[in-house]
């Protein structure tokens, strides 16, 4: 009895459009998210991750879990551990156990963290204006929020009990 090659659907590839929309995400973000890293590293000495740990922090009461903190930033967590180490080093956060169960540790942000978080903040946002809010159609910039919250939520799904936003 011979036996049947099984057959492989086509895949179902991008047209001439979506390559370009495909692409034109590709380079736009990896350059946006380069250049926000280098203005804040230029202008404060603090990298993109250290920034996004400051301000879940300051939107958590300045404390944070640190498995929270991991699935908030969408990192794994030794990324996450490994940068909050950095950043205790630096006097900007401190870890403690957990009050709850002292089996978990809290990432918690020291006044000179907020004070740091409060002098970056708005070079950032003005990067952020410059580099994008500004540069883009009202209606566009709420069509790529609606889009990029979809491939969040789909890709959330996927990951139960991550939980970004």
């Amino acid at each position: 009895m011979a036996v049947r090659p099984v057959s492989t659907p086509e895949p179902r590839w991008l047209d001439d459009d979506q390559q370009v929309s495909w692409r034109a995400l590709v380079l736009g973000t990896t350059l946006l998210f380069d250049r926000l890293d280098d203005d804040l590293r230029r202008l404060h000495g603090l990298s993109m991750v250290e920034y996004e740990i400051l301000v879940r922090l300051s939107e958590s009461s300045d404390r944070m879990r640190m498995a929270h903190l991991a699935d908030a930033l969408a990192h794994s967590r030794s990324r996450v551990t490994h940068t909050v180490k950095r950043m205790e080093v630096a006097g900007l956060v401190v870890r403690e156990d957990s009050p709850e169960d002292g089996r978990g540790v809290v990432a918690v942000m020291t006044a000179k963290g907020r004070r740091l978080l409060e002098g970056v903040a708005p070079d950032h946002v003005e990067s952020v204006r410059e580099h994008l809010v500004d540069l883009v159609d009202p209606d566009d910039l709420a069509a790529l929020g609606r889009a990029m919250n979809a491939v969040a939520d789909h890709l959330i799904a996927g990951h139960p009990g991550r939980e970004i936003r």
